[in-house]
């Protein structure tokens, strides 16, 4: 049932930016980073956890986790360091996912022909 409920959770975020690039005539790159602000609101105010609870892995794999994790990361670790914590709070948890991306990114633009 767990598998079920995140495939619907992962669908109906998918859903909610589709609607919002049809209907609101919003680009991508706006759905894309409204949904991380998204996820950080919702992790300040306490309720991403609980929806990661609720949804597994259909709450960790959308871009609101990014925003969920960039926020929990800075306030986990400006308790124990301060403003300066922030800052590294930021990249702990998202490290791998951003080194990931840029790598890839490299290494699709060494075997394609980039466009512009």
């Amino acid at each position: 049932m767990e598998y079920v409920i995140a495939f619907v959770v992962g669908g109906l975020v998918c859903v909610v930016g589709q609607l919002l690039l049809d209907f609101c005539k919003l680009t991508p790159a706006h759905v894309m980073s409204s949904f991380v602000v998204a996820g950080a609101i919702l992790d300040g105010f306490g309720i991403y956890d609980k929806f990661i609870d609720f949804a597994g892995a259909g709450a960790t794999v959308p871009i609101t986790s990014f925003g969920h994790s960039l926020l929990h990361g800075a306030m986990h670790q400006s308790e124990k360091h301060g403003l300066v914590g922030i800052g590294m709070g930021i990249f702990e948890l998202t490290s791998a996912g951003i080194s990931s991306a840029i790598l890839f990114a490299f290494l699709v633009a060494l075997i394609f022909k980039p466009k512009g």
